[in-house]
C-alpha cells in the first residue's frame, strides 16, 4: 500500500467512524422530540431547552456526517455525464468535480463562516432564549468541522481518482464502493 493510498484510507476511517458516531444523534433527536410531544399534549409543559436539543442534533446530524455521506456515494450527483462512462472518465470527472467543485466550495464556507464562529466564541453566544441551550458558539463551530471533513473526503477521493488514472488502484478496492453499514 502506498503512502497515498495510506492517507486516503486513513481519511476515510476518520469519516467513517465520525459518521456513524454522528447517526446516534438521529436516534437521540426522535427520543427528545416524543418527550417534548409527550410533555407539550399529555402534560401541558414546555421545555425550550429540549426544543432547541433538537435543531442542534439536526444540525450536528447533517453538518458532521456530511463527508461519510460523500465517502459512501451518497450524495446528489448529477449523472448525465456520469452514469455511461468508463471507469477511466469516472475518475477524471471525480477529480475535476473534487478540484474545481468541492476543495473551492469548502474553503469558502471556511474563509466565510471563520469570522462568524470567531466572533460567537468570543461572547460565548448563546440562545436568545434564557431557558435555551447557552452553546450557539458550540453549534456555529459545527460549520467549520463540516467544511473540514467534506474537503478532507474530497481530498480522499482525489487521491482513490489519481490511483485510478495511474492504474495503482481499481474501482473493487477502493472504500467508496462500500455498503453503507
Amino acid at each position: 500500500m502506498t503512502s497515498l493510498q495510506r492517507l486516503a484510507q486513513g481519511i476515510d476511517n476518520l469519516n467513517d467512524v465520525v459518521g456513524k458516531a454522528a447517526a446516534w444523534t438521529a436516534l437521540a433527536m426522535v427520543l427528545i422530540q416524543f418527550i417534548v410531544v409527550v410533555m407539550r399534549y399529555v402534560f401541558g409543559l414546555g421545555s425550550i431547552m429540549m426544543q432547541e436539543s433538537v435543531v442542534y442534533l439536526h444540525a450536528f446530524l447533517f453538518m458532521v456526517g456530511a463527508g461519510y455521506t460523500l465517502l459512501h456515494g451518497g450524495h446528489v450527483r448529477v449523472d448525465v455525464f456520469y452514469r455511461d462512462v468508463s471507469q477511466y472518465w469516472k475518475s477524471w470527472i471525480d477529480l475535476a468535480g473534487v478540484v474545481v467543485f468541492l476543495l473551492p466550495v469548502c474553503l469558502l464556507v471556511w474563509w466565510f463562516s471563520f469570522p462568524y464562529v470567531e466572533n460567537s466564541w468570543k461572547v460565548f453566544e448563546g440562545s436568545k432564549e434564557t431557558s435555551g441551550i447557552q452553546g450557539v458558539f458550540l453549534l456555529k463551530s459545527v460549520i467549520l468541522a463540516f467544511a473540514v471533513l467534506v474537503a478532507i473526503q474530497g481530498v480522499s477521493m482525489a487521491i482513490r481518482s489519481l490511483l485510478r488514472l495511474a492504474g495503482v488502484e481499481t474501482p473493487d478496492s477502493e472504500a467508496e464502493d462500500r455498503p453503507i453499514a
